[in-house]
């Protein structure tokens, strides 16, 4: 069976539309020790920073499946921001608390070069799907 893409980013982007589609403001809890994340060490607490997404406090939001990047204002001071998307732990609305929590998702090994399309994984038949809170 063949490796799918992490389902984070695609998440991530649905729910910023559906918090934004219900007025309300989209923050980011972010883990600022992820490897490739750039963001304001100054507002780093415990390994972690809240970002607030929303278009009038952000310019130029970029989200694709490995990074989101914006412009921010950081105690008056302009700073890009760029995050890898498994940086991203939480996505909610500040209002009411409303969003996704995702869990770390371990990095895949690449295949390996064994001819059974199985490797050494038996098969079940059945898929199996967890519930996300």
């Amino acid at each position: 069976m063949a490796q799918m893409s992490s389902s984070r980013p695609y998440l991530i982007r649905a729910l910023y539309e559906w918090i934004l589609d219900n007025q309300l403001t989209p923050y980011l809890l972010v883990n600022a020790h992820c490897p490739d994340t750039v963001v304001p060490s100054a507002f780093v607490e415990a390994g972690q920073i809240v970002l607030n997404l929303s278009p009038s406090a952000i310019r130029h939001l970029e989200m694709d499946n490995d990074k989101i990047t914006f412009d921010g204002r950081f105690g008056g001071t302009p700073q890009q921001v760029w995050l890898p998307a498994q940086a991203v732990m939480a996505i909610y609305a500040r209002e009411n608390g409303q969003g996704m929590v995702f869990e770390n998702e371990p990095v895949s090994p690449p295949p390996d070069d064994d001819s059974s399309p199985a490797g050494d994984k038996p098969q079940s038949g059945r898929p199996s799907l967890k519930v996300v809170k």
